[in-house]
């Protein structure tokens, strides 16, 4: 009797199954710069229209916020999340995103839980104005477990040369403008299941699931538009660190980013996981904090980046400034009062 791949416990009929569905999900997100569709060796890119041309390149994953997925047998919005943590890095030095790629990976595929989880990164591609343009899936049976998956992406994007945003233009004076996160986005999700075992918990009208399922918010147009009218200096994704880890690095060094955490729009979910035990520090050091992205501006210019943003549909805040650092040796150039 011969064995198949299939009696190891890979399923290429469900693998083509899902492809299928993927080169559905992809062609809503993909534009006339697309050159081929899914299923080719590799993607095809249009680059015409650019004069000096930077590819702008990252890649990110969603960590241990699946396992809320699973828990809650929702797999349309952590691929969401999967696009935003990398489209929002790449804005950070003012790049256009261009395409996304995902890898997912099982022990064994379900072809509809598999095509929730790419129907959630084109939805993530068409907010963030990206083309899914290919991707990987591997089912690796005694790999991972039975129902566990694990989803990454690559975003690429490009800005001209002399529209690169770096924070070398960062002085002090300067001031800092937050626009408010969705909640907890993608970052600090192994402390916050320890701290909430029932996902059914009410938090100011919401179950602890759902607000923990929250997609991370994707800030490509207003921030794209902000570029476009106004001069910004430094631009940071606050995600893994919090503002304490991702503002420096915004920031040329002998500055200092004083942050005004009164002007920060409060959030209950931050509010119930500091009441269950977590320090003021460890929460500043771990979590966004209700700021899911800032920019750093003049102060001219203050007023009329808030009002593009705003007419964008973000909340944006003055969230403090930046100073002369005056210590002898900062290992953390911010000052949160």
């Amino acid at each position: 009797m011969s064995i198949t791949y299939k009696d190891s416990g890979v399923d290429k009929e469900a693998g083509y199954a899902l492809v299928n569905k993927a080169k559905q999900h992809a062609k809503t997100t993909h534009n006339d710069r697309v050159l081929n569709g899914i299923g080719s060796f590799a993607a095809l890119y249009d680059m015409q229209g650019y004069q000096q041309p930077v590819l702008v390149s990252g890649t990110d994953g969603v960590g241990t916020k699946l396992a809320v997925a699973f828990q809650q047998n929702r797999y349309d919005t952590v691929g969401i999340d999967c696009v935003a943590m990398c489209v929002n890095d790449i804005l950070c030095h003012g790049a256009t995103p261009l395409f996304f790629l995902d890898y997912i990976g099982c022990g064994k595929l379900d072809p509809e839980q598999a095509s929730d989880l790419v129907a959630g990164i084109a939805e993530g591609c068409r907010q963030s104005g990206c083309a899914l343009v290919g991707g990987e899936t591997a089912e690796m049976p005694g790999f991972y477990k039975d129902g566990d998956y694990d989803i990454a992406g690559f975003a690429v994007g490009v800005v001209e040369r002399d529209a690169i945003v770096d924070g070398s233009a960062v002085k002090a004076g300067d001031k800092i403008i937050g626009l408010a996160s969705s909640g907890l986005h993608s970052n600090g999700f192994s402390l916050v299941r320890k701290l909430f075992s029932d996902l059914s918990e009410n938090i100011d009208g919401q179950s602890v699931g759902e607000r923990l399922l929250t997609p991370t918010k994707i800030y490509t147009a207003a921030v794209l538009a902000t570029l476009k009218a106004h001069q910004v200096k430094g631009m940071a994704h606050i995600t893994g660190g919090g503002l304490t880890e991702n503002i420096p690095r915004a920031l040329p060094a002998g500055l200092c980013a004083q942050i005004d955490s009164k002007n920060i729009p409060t959030q209950p979910i931050f509010q119930a996981i500091a009441a269950r035990g977590v320090a003021t520090d460890e929460m500043w050091n771990t979590f966004n904090m209700g700021v899911g992205f800032v920019m750093i501006v003049g102060e001219e210019a203050v007023k009329g980046v808030i009002a593009t943003l705003s007419a964008h549909g973000e909340s944006a805040f003055l969230l403090g400034d930046i100073s002369a650092d005056m210590t002898e040796n900062a290992q953390q150039p911010i000052v949160i009062v």
